[in-house]
């Protein structure tokens, strides 16, 4: 490939604009295909999530690819996108060893490690169910669904429980058309504590995991349970129930979104029937957009579920937590990249304190230190890409969103320690809508009108 191509790919790559160089380099006959385009064909269908494409064109350069830690990346960035954890951690690991202290690499790899565990304990599991019943140990038909527990006190009773959760009584006829629309039987403790009250917010919202989730380390957190019926939003066949969130938020296809969660559409709580087909007793998950739909194992059955929720005062530690954060922002050493940038600044007095000021204001208003959709945090999202664009003007939007964890998000003592990606996304989104920040040859910046209200924001902070 002559030059003005590989830089048109290269602008094109960092604009975002996959396609077109997929388009551009299948013009090209494929027998003249040298490595490096049959590399960024591959790469490009990988940033499509075109994952079996990608992998068929790095077949292509295999033998000269095994001295390529890029190449192994890429194969276990698609493997990894696929679900095949165990063999992306094969090619991540090489990938490590050709160019040792990646940091997408290494997080990759660990991240590989745990689902692909993650993936032989639900096969365990599975496995465990299928001789359970070949052996006629399922479930007990004749149970009697909660026996011993009361559930007169199980639910919270509120004004907005009552009008966006709660549904009229299920008849027999509303469950078996709710069961047919969805393509799967409900549980019959589900079905016995509908019938007691249909949907609501419980008083205990909180179920102790083994591992972490987006949530917290030791425990996921739900908002309501939701009703047999269409009437309500928030109801199995509601406008925001469970196909909807599987057709339009992207959730796996496996079984019945059950629990919304106080993240607002970014996890859910669902019944899994991969292990029981769709008329056996499914596994109830948690199911995490933000880790790329990452599922954690949480009961067996929908009753062990409910009995299992505790009140989340038994994970308070906010004021611990908040004290710790507030010493962090306050004492912990910016990351090296955020040093960098930092120095490069005349325009604002004093900028790393006042960077630590805006981000105290953030915990002490939340109890924590992270960003999310709230003014602090836009500030906080801003400042950071007009430093970084400031010092490396060239930067396009997937440069930027791959270099953004380096500055604060895991920016080591001065560090939220992790981040959600969408609402770097979201945020890009609204300040490119908004005009505040234009897009020129590919490359991301502010305008001029924008940076200097950013830096009469910082002169008061």
């Amino acid at each position: 490939m002559d030059q003005t191509l590989i830089d048109q790919l290269s602008e094109w790559h960092e604009a975002d604009e996959h396609q077109r160089i997929v388009d551009t380099l299948l013009t090209i006959p494929e027998e003249e295909r040298n490595y490096d385009a049959v590399s960024r064909l591959a790469r490009a269908y990988n940033n499509l999530e075109r994952y079996e494409e990608a992998l068929a064109q790095f077949a292509f350069i295999a033998e000269p690819g095994q001295q390529d830690p890029l190449w192994h990346y890429r194969v276990g960035y698609a493997l990894y996108y696929m679900g095949r954890y165990e063999e992306a951690v094969k090619a991540f690991g090489v990938a490590d060893k050709l160019e040792p202290g990646d940091s997408d690499t290494l997080w990759l790899l660990k991240s590989s490690l745990r689902r692909a565990e993650k993936q032989r304990k639900h096969e365990r599991r599975i496995a465990a169910k299928r001789a359970a019943a070949l052996k006629n140990q399922g479930p007990d038909e004749d149970k009697v669904p909660f026996s011993g527990m009361s559930l007169s006190d199980f639910w919270e009773d509120s004004y907005y429980a009552r009008e966006e959760y709660v549904n009229d009584p299920p008849t027999d006829e509303l469950i078996a058309s709710i069961e047919e629309e969805l393509g799967y039987k409900l549980p019959a403790s589900y079905i016995a504590l509908m019938r007691q009250q249909n949907g609501g917010a419980p008083k205990n919202t909180c179920f102790p995991t083994e591992e972490a989730t987006s949530w917290a380390e030791d425990h996921i957190a739900i908002t309501s349970i939701m009703g047999i019926g269409r009437e309500k939003s928030y109801s199995l066949c509601g406008d925001t129930g469970s196909q909807f969130m599987i057709d339009e938020w992207g959730y796996p296809d496996i079984g019945v979104v059950i629990c919304d969660c106080p993240s607002a559409g970014h996890d859910v709580v669902m019944l899994d029937y991969r292990a029981c087909g769709p008329d056996g007793e499914p596994e109830v998950i948690h199911v995490d957009q933000e880790s790329d739909y990452e599922i954690t194992f949480l009961a067996d059955d929908f009753e062990t579920f409910i009995r299992g929720l505790v009140s989340e005062e038994e994970f308070d530690t906010s004021e611990e937590d908040k004290e710790a954060d507030l010493h962090r922002v306050a004492t912990g050493e910016f990351s090296p990249l955020l040093k960098e940038l930092c120095a490069q600044v005349t325009e604002v007095d004093q900028l790393p304190q006042k960077i630590r000021h805006i981000c105290t204001q953030i915990v002490e208003e939340k109890g924590h230190f992270s960003f999310h959709a709230d003014p602090l945090s836009y500030l906080m999202y801003d400042v950071q890409f007009w430093l970084y664009t400031k010092s490396y003007p060239d930067t396009g939007r997937q440069q930027y969103l791959d270099i953004y964890p380096k500055m604060i998000a895991f920016g080591g003592e001065f560090s939220q320690g992790g981040y959600a990606p969408g609402w770097i996304t979201d945020w890009l989104d609204q300040r490119i809508g908004e005009g505040r920040i234009v897009q020129d040859h590919g490359r991301l910046r502010f305008t001029d009108q924008a940076t200097a209200e950013l830096i009469q924001q910082l002169e008061t902070a």
